[in-house]
């Protein structure tokens, strides 16, 4: 039985895809699990700002490895590796299709890859890198990376240049995109798909989903989590700072730029099956998925 695993950008619709490809695969007899593959929808407590699936959606199609985590909590990689892992194991070792869903390109490879993952970082690098970003702003560290990991991460993505200056630092080479994650080294046979639209289409939804986060009431889930404490990849998420700040319109541009690096990953992704959903329901793109199996 193959898995299915559908990547893209942020308010393309993966959960409701996610949720038609489970009601064509039970018109075929089956009983499909999704597996989350998002850095931030771990976070209990943060369910409007992720965007984590509602209550309704998880009534139509069971979501696991979604709101396990306290947003004190500092989640990695390397722990969600572990978990996603002996999730689709389960599932496969039962005869139930896992649907692994998510936005989180890192997130999505350890699951379906055997990922070494890189050691944890020493609290003493972690804290003087956060304080210097805190000082002189995430750009001056990016302007210190070497070229070749600079060139694939934005001056203002503050976890992710944190994340290479401190692996730069302590002389680990980070996660390339040429790893072997996508081939035959994959842990099950897998079926990846990329969903893909017009770019334009893809701005006015992610506009609207940033709306729809904030009328759900992400500003005081981010009150809330800031107050308790919340750990640097809480943090990490993207609308923590603009909301503390009152910047929607910030948010959505965050966004949109996050939608691009999501898509950029896809791009580096062998063997991926691109899926345009402009102008199409999710039935039509569950329809497509589900005949392109093997199994």
């Amino acid at each position: 039985m193959q898995a299915i695993a559908i990547f893209g950008p942020t308010a393309v619709g993966k959960t409701a895809i996610a949720i038609a490809v489970a009601d064509e695969l039970r018109a075929r007899g089956e009983n499909p699990v999704a597996v989350g593959c998002d850095s931030i929808q771990v976070y209990r407590g943060l369910e409007a700002l992720s965007g984590a699936p509602t209550a309704a959606e998880r009534e139509q199609l069971e979501h696991r490895l979604v709101g396990i985590a306290d947003s004190g909590h500092e989640f990695s990689a390397g722990q969600f590796a572990e978990l996603a892992r002996a999730e689709i194991d389960g599932l496969l070792e039962s005869s139930r299709r896992p649907l692994i869903v998510g936005g989180t390109g890192l997130y999505l490879r350890a699951a379906l890859a055997d990922l070494q993952m890189r050691p944890p970082v020493p609290a003493v690098v972690r804290e003087q890198v956060e304080g210097e970003i805190a000082e002189r702003g995430p750009d001056a560290l990016h302007a210190e990376l070497p070229p070749e990991l600079a060139s694939g991460v934005h001056p203002n993505d503050r976890k992710r240049v944190s994340r290479l200056t401190e692996l730069t630092r302590l002389g680990i080479a980070p996660h390339g995109a040429t790893d072997g994650l996508w081939t035959e080294r994959l842990r099950h046979p897998t079926a990846l798909f990329g969903i893909v639209m017009d770019r334009n289409e893809l701005h006015r939804r992610i506009d609207h989903r940033v709306d729809a986060i904030v009328a759900a009431g992400a500003p005081s889930e981010v009150a809330r989590a800031h107050a308790a404490g919340a750990s640097r990849t809480a943090r990490a998420a993207i609308g923590f700072a603009e909301l503390q700040n009152g910047d929607v319109e910030a948010m959505k541009r965050a966004q949109r730029a996050f939608a691009r690096r999501q898509l950029t990953w896809m791009r580096r992704m062998p063997h991926v099956r691109l899926i345009d959903r402009t102008g199409r329901s999710e039935t039509e793109l569950a329809a497509e998925i589900v005949a392109e199996l093997a199994d």
